[in-house]
């Protein structure tokens, strides 16, 4: 499947989108966002897909917002419209689709392609990588999540002094930092990408999506509040089909057969 903006592939229950303007570093439109909300939607309700792997084509992940959109007045569909039916359905599906998704960050990842990578599951890139809160640099605040979730990923005080200067991050700042979850090389990156969303495609699905859940809620609840959730997604849990083919396999010595069930 594809349109003009976003590209899709499926293949052994992983869903790879690939972000598809490399001419402007992949950065969004109207059309864009709108169609990786629509793809999103179906890799959520689609059975065959167990895992998502969110990356771009050309050297960018993302640079953000396409700047042409904006300053268009033929184009400019407004700040407003662009944050309440862009960027932060976007966010939301990231957070709400009951399934691991991976950022591969493939280039450059700047604005608002920065924090859509943040806030995803597994983040990962390759050494030639960079990120940069750009906001500040044009007179803008960082969106997409960005001031929710980069000071919980590496602090207040160095997410502070990111949003405001602007410093491009390397990918192994990034990491030392906690920006994501490891570098790799970049001449294995694709296969490497492609070996961790296989292993999570044929990981307890269900167990996976209760652990997106339970990290989600961890952002607002109290102490009891998370050790109550955590009862009561292990007994739903401890119900799924996969958790009874997990003590099989254990007890049989083999390799376990997850169905994501």
């Amino acid at each position: 499947m594809s349109n003009n903006s976003i590209l899709l592939k499926i293949e052994n229950k992983v869903a790879c989108i690939t972000l598809n303007r490399p001419e402007v570093f992949n950065s969004f439109n109207r059309e864009m966002a709108l169609s990786l909300q629509s793809i999103m939607d179906n890799c959520e309700t689609n059975d065959e897909v167990r895992a998502i792997v969110l990356t771009g084509s050309g050297k960018a992940f993302c640079a953000g917002q396409d700047l042409k959109e904006v300053t268009d007045p033929d184009l400019n569909p407004g700040f407003k419209k662009i944050l309440e039916e862009h960027y932060n359905p976007i966010i939301t599906r990231i957070r709400s689709i009951k399934k691991p998704i991976i950022a591969a960050v493939n280039g450059v990842a700047a604005g608002a392609g920065a924090n859509i990578a943040l806030a995803c599951d597994i983040v990962v890139a390759h050494e030639k990588v960079s990120f940069i809160q750009a906001f500040s640099l044009i007179g803008l605040v960082p969106d997409s999540a960005g001031t929710f979730f980069l000071p919980r990923l590496i602090g207040f005080q160095k997410a502070s002094a990111l949003a405001m200067l602007g410093d491009k991050v390397s990918a192994e700042e990034a990491e030392r930092l906690g920006m994501l979850y490891k570098v790799l090389p970049l001449e294995s990156f694709e296969d490497d990408v492609n070996k961790l969303a296989l292993k999570l495609a044929n990981m307890p699905t269900k167990a996976l999506g209760f652990i997106k859940e339970l990290f989600n809620q961890s952002m607002t609840n109290t102490l009891d509040e998370q050790l109550a959730l955590e009862s009561k997604l292990q007994i739903e849990a401890a119900q799924s089909e996969d958790y009874a083919e997990g003590v099989a396999a254990f007890i049989e010595k083999r390799k376990p057969e997850f169905k994501g069930r």
